[in-house]
């Protein structure tokens, strides 16, 4: 089995700083694609940020420039520094990982329970 749990998540002043941490665990054989992405209510989900196994990054529109992802494959980690914050970017923050588990040959998409992200005025 494999679980995704975030940390991190909380309440912060407009301009300030919060930092997302999701780890995965369980019986990984590899980890392609790894992401945050965010849902606020009434919205869809939208992609965040991803980071590819080689490191490649890609960023929503919105948060380019103030939000850094990064990854640690030996610890099967991903890593979101929200820096800058808006009041906008209040919503609930999932992390995504494409997982392929020891016993299968395929890769399979995994989600974590979600953290509350919270900016004030």
């Amino acid at each position: 089995q494999v679980q995704l749990v975030e940390s991190g998540g909380g309440l912060v002043q407009a301009g300030g700083s919060l930092r997302l941490s999701c780890a995965a665990s369980g019986s990984i054989g590899s980890i392609n694609a790894m992401g945050w992405y965010r849902q606020a209510p009434g919205k869809q989900r939208e992609l965040v940020a991803v980071i590819t196994n080689g490191g490649r990054t890609n960023y929503e529109d919105s948060v380019k420039g103030r939000f850094t992802i990064s990854r640690d494959n030996a610890k099967n980690t991903v890593t979101l520094q929200m820096n800058s914050l808006k009041p906008e970017d209040t919503a609930v923050y999932y992390c995504n990982a494409q997982i392929r588990e020891i016993r299968y040959f395929t890769y399979r998409d995994y989600w974590g329970q979600g953290t509350q992200v919270t900016v004030s005025s």
